[in-house]
């Protein structure tokens, strides 16, 4: 046997610790040996219902079991999982669909009307079960097969098919041990989708480490913080909105036992990580993507007053560099990240050079080699030939009291280009000229936004990742002539 190939990882899990628990939803509890034959269970149905070894495989569903047994019984058959946000149109989940070439669609209760309405494919509902468990598993995985397909979130343009294999999986896990350790109790509570990389990457990594997940359906901020105040979850995935609304709800303090908050998802104001530190809230502010199969580069809380907005140092064995003197595009490396886009040559042409992966992000290194990430660099604006970043101002504006979320788009100027627009939603009224006068004092006048706009909410994707690009339409909208 050689790296390259290994044995199937949920079947040797299952030999290995088959009394430990696997996974818990809501009252129900899974040890390994039961998620194992529930996946035989599921992988005999696909079976019986023509998915082969090599097929693609749409997966539309909640996140609930059915959908981790799903997942899993794809590996078993080494049939590929292509992951869709269940929040996208039928039109944009066919042309997903069909860019991936994909032989059937599995979709659960919850999916039935959407699944209904996408033709051309065969579809199979992953609520129905098998008593029997007639399926006999694959012995062995090539590491460099590819295990799953997630599309990029659309901030720019089509999507692109993220190819991701067991090898970028494994790799992903393993570094992301080597940095954060781990517990023989550890349990990491899931509550962001299966079908993007933070929730996806939580499932591969309890296999590979015998760890316990306590999936949830939903965010809910207060469920949350009454389970890791009861010591229930020891690890957690959150965005900086999820964590926004987790520590404004918060009276008192999580429970020692509760040791990674890890934080990604894009640029994070100050001013939570701040109240994080005033509550003893163990932070893990972390930078990653789809490509890079997680997290990348990772900060330390001993770090977190210190290098304050920084994401931190690559995990090992991976590496990062500025494509730049100062600030530029942060490139990457490491055995986590994609060997490519699915049928997007171009793409692949310009994102993967001399063995470096462009991120699209801009960002700078600091003198002991700690990353900043600045912003996307398409959500740039440029105004008057100065650099401004969106998420600069839209952490100056959440600073301020009335303000519970902010977002930052440029807007097209007759003198200057472009200059910034700041759409926001408030605790409380507040005016235009406050704003403007809060900002004044606290950057630049040329990053002073130029308009304010009250907003009943932002655009985000499934990820909950700020939408830009929607903000820009929406403004383009209310001001088209």
């Amino acid at each position: 046997m050689t790296f390259m190939n290994m044995p199937n990882w949920l079947k040797q899990r299952a030999f290995l610790t088959p009394d430990r628990k696997a996974l818990v939803f809501e009252n129900k509890t899974w040890t390994f040996a039961e998620l194992y034959n529930e996946t035989l269970k599921k992988a005999s149905l696909l079976s019986l219902s023509g998915i082969q070894e090599g097929h693609f495989c749409g997966v539309l569903a909640a996140n609930r079991p059915e959908m981790i047994f799903t997942i899993q019984a794809l590996q078993q058959i080494g049939a590929v999982a292509v992951l869709l946000n269940s929040r996208l149109t039928t039109e944009e989940i066919e042309w997903q669909l069909r860019d991936a070439s994909a032989s059937h669609l599995l979709f659960d209760s919850l999916h039935e009307k959407k699944a209904a309405a996408i033709l051309g494919i065969r579809s199979i509902s992953i609520s129905d079960d098998l008593t029997d468990a007639r399926f006999t598993p694959r012995e062995r995985c090539s590491m460099s097969e590819i295990c799953s397909i997630m599309y990029t979130s659309g901030t720019t343009g089509r999507p692109k098919g993220v190819i991701q294999t067991y090898g970028n999986h494994y790799a992903s896990a393993t570094a992301s041990a080597l940095n954060l350790g781990l517990h023989v109790d550890d349990s990491w509570l899931c509550t962001v989708p299966l079908f993007h990389i933070s929730g996806y990457s939580i499932l591969m990594k309890s296999i590979l480490y015998g760890m316990e997940v306590r999936l949830f359906e939903k965010f809910d901020a207060v469920a949350i913080n009454e389970l890791l105040q009861n010591g229930e979850a020891t690890i957690i995935s959150v965005v900086s909105a999820m964590l926004s609304n987790m520590v404004n709800r918060l009276s008192g303090t999580y429970s020692p036992r509760f040791r990674c908050m890890l934080l990604g998802g894009g640029p994070v104001p100050l001013s939570i990580l701040e109240q994080c530190k005033q509550k003893n809230i163990p932070v893990f502010q972390t930078y990653g993507m789809t490509e890079t199969s997680s997290q990348i580069v990772t900060l330390a809380p001993e770090y977190a007053t210190e290098k304050l907005g920084s994401v931190g140092k690559p995990l090992f064995p991976c590496a990062v560099k500025i494509d730049g003197e100062d600030e530029g595009e942060i490139l990457v490396s490491g055995p986590n990240v994609t060997p490519g886009y699915l049928n997007r040559q171009e793409a692949n042409e310009s994102s993967f050079q001399d063995g470096w992966f462009h991120t699209g992000d801009i960002g700078r290194l600091d003198d002991d080699g700690f990353l900043y990430v600045l912003d996307r660099r398409s959500d740039l604006i440029i105004s008057g030939g100065e650099n401004i970043y969106p998420a600069e101002i839209e952490s100056v504006l959440i600073s301020h009291p009335a303000i519970h979320e902010a977002g930052v788009t440029g807007v097209a100027d007759k003198k200057w280009g472009s200059v910034p627009a700041a759409f926001y939603v408030a605790h409380h009224p507040v005016t235009s000229e406050e704003l403007a006068a809060f900002c004044g004092e606290k950057m630049a006048s040329y990053k002073v936004p130029a308009y304010f706009v009250k907003t009943g909410e932002l655009p985000r994707n499934a990820s909950n990742k700020l939408m830009r690009r929607e903000l820009a339409a929406r403004w383009s909208d209310d001001h088209a002539h």
